[in-house]
């Protein structure tokens, strides 16, 4: 079998694949079209982030089984269409995560001396000491947005600089923040007591430009912000404008939203009181070592033994429990994403209760599936089949597993409830016919909805002109609605209407909609 690198990588990469027995050919930098051309050849693909696998690419793919990141992000593979055609999609989560903390360590220490200007000084045949008064960190406080594995370490690390140590994370619990030696915080009280702030979240629906001119605003004037995270989560217009207005005192970011990043596409570049580097978080010998050899040996361990690690849209189950519970695991991922979306606070226990038929089935890969997919709003492309377990171990939560042979309503019924630090949601689902994965019921409102793609929860008062009011609004902003789903709460005169949207509901639209007379709270979802 033949297996394509077409980004750069580390020799020992390559080494791996073909000691295990594969054909191996390294052409990086091909144009897509080129690429189009010849990956019919290949049964494997191995990526970095130049390689664009799009849909073309992968209709153009006829004989590739799986994809291969040699790093966490797979924003540049087509999950959806890979998974349409059969083709398991891997990356290597864990190989960078030292690195990416390390270099967020190494922007403080920069900003607070001054390094890159004062290098810039010399070498311009310079000796402008006086410009260049620096800041001790010892006995600073070090503030952290998002404090899962990278910002952990970066904790550490702080620590060990003698600095106090905050972190705002409203999906991690108080005791696990607490065992790392870390003060959780509100975002608010994050931003007016860190004399440094560093990000450390994925790229969501709920991150993307949540760092914005209000958290600005509210840093201490002498603080200092980093991010070496994902572009996009800090708004760079509000940055710029909070460096020009002196808000706050410098600023350092090796991810931009709009990349490769320049003076044309980004000011941020003309101010003295900014540094930067073009995207190196990961990028040290041993970081690409570890990634290499760990997606070489994923990769060869699936095409020569079918051994599925690190999937994202497969589980590592074998063909016939796979025929067996495959729609379920669909229905466990859409539910698990489904109750992370609608929930508040930190997650401390799911309860999966099986019924029917299905209780008499290996129901395993169902559980995997729902973490996978409850924590995937909030890490992306950090979790998958493999990891979600250990995620879940790790964060403290209790999975409780029972089962029953009875079903009411159902032939087979999967009802999970999920237990915050503020509240608890309850989700019932089913599959309808061989795959149609349905919710039918959410709390205490009964329905029968198609959960997937961009999604309106709306709760509101059952009155006439609720649903005529919300049409025209969506319209109104260029919104289609593609279905529609009404459930009725029995005690009440409340109901619940999920509609389901050809895009994603915007913020100001979503405050919009949640204006409207007799509705309560709406929640845009994306259950892709």
């Amino acid at each position: 079998m033949k297996v394509l690198i077409s980004d750069n990588m580390s020799p020992l990469g390559e080494k791996i694949l073909v000691d295990a027995g594969l054909e191996v050919d390294v052409n990086t930098g091909l144009p897509p079209e080129e690429l189009q051309k010849i990956i019919g050849d290949y049964d494997g693909l191995v990526v970095r982030s130049a390689t664009k696998a799009t849909e073309d690419i992968i209709t153009a793919a006829t004989n590739l089984k799986v994809i291969g990141r040699a790093g966490i992000g797979l924003d540049n593979v087509d999950i959806p269409a890979a998974s349409q055609k059969g083709i398991v999609v891997m990356n290597a989560p864990d190989g960078n995560a030292t690195t990416a903390a390390e270099h967020a360590i190494g922007m403080m220490m920069s900003l607070s001396r001054n390094i890159p200007q004062a290098t810039a000084s010399m070498k311009a045949g310079k000796w402008e000491k006086k410009n260049f008064m620096g800041r001790e960190l010892t006995g600073k406080t070090f503030g952290i947005f998002g404090i899962g594995r990278i910002g952990a370490i970066a904790a550490n690390r702080a620590q060990g600089l003698k600095m106090k140590v905050i972190a705002y994370d409203p999906h991690m619990p108080k005791e696990l923040v607490d065992k790392l030696g870390v003060e959780l915080v509100s975002v608010e009280e994050l931003a007016k007591r860190a004399d440094y702030i560093t990000v450390h979240v994925p790229l969501t629906k709920e991150t993307k430009n949540a760092l914005s001119t209000e958290f600005f605003t509210n840093m201490k004037k002498g603080a200092m912000f980093i991010d070496c995270a994902r572009g996009g989560v800090c708004d760079e217009e509000a940055l710029y404008k909070a460096l020009v207005d002196g808000e706050i005192a410098g600023a350092a970011l090796d991810v931009f939203a709009d990349e490769p990043t320049t003076k044309e596409n980004c000011p941020l570049l003309a101010l003295d009181n900014f540094i930067c580097t073009p995207h190196l978080g990961a990028s040290t010998s041993e970081a690409q070592e570890n990634v290499a050899t760990a997606i070489a040996e994923q990769v060869a361990e699936y095409l020569n033994k079918g051994v599925v690690t690190n999937a994202v849209n497969v589980p590592s189950v074998s063909d016939d429990v796979l025929a067996q519970v495959g729609p379920y695991i669909n229905l466990g991922e859409m539910l698990g994403s489904f109750h992370m979306q609608i929930a508040k606070g930190s997650v401390e226990e799911v309860s999966l209760e099986y019924s029917g038929e299905l209780a008499e089935l290996n129901t395993s890969p169902v559980t995997v599936a729902f973490l996978k997919g409850l924590f995937t709003p909030i890490l992306q492309d950090a979790v998958n089949y493999v990891n979600a377990p250990v995620i879940a171990k790790d964060r403290g939560i209790r999975v409780v597993e029972s089962k029953s042979d009875r079903s009411n309503d159902f032939v087979n019924v999967l009802r999970i409830k999920v237990k915050t630090n503020e509240g608890e949601n309850e989700l019932v689902g089913t599959v309808f016919g061989k795959n149609e994965p349905r919710l039918v019921r959410l709390n205490a409102f009964r329905l029968e909805a198609q959960a997937a793609g961009p999604m309106l929860l709306v709760y509101n008062n059952d009155v006439p002109g609720v649903i005529g009011a919300l049409g025209t609004t969506l319209g109104s902003n260029g919104v289609n609605i593609s279905r529609m789903t009404v459930g009725r709460e029995d005690a009440s005169d409340q109901n619940i209407i999920l509609l389901s949207t050809d895009s994603v509901i915007s913020k100001e639209l979503l405050a919009e909609v949640t204006a409207l007379e007799n509705i309560d709270n709406a929640l845009a979802l994306d259950l892709a």
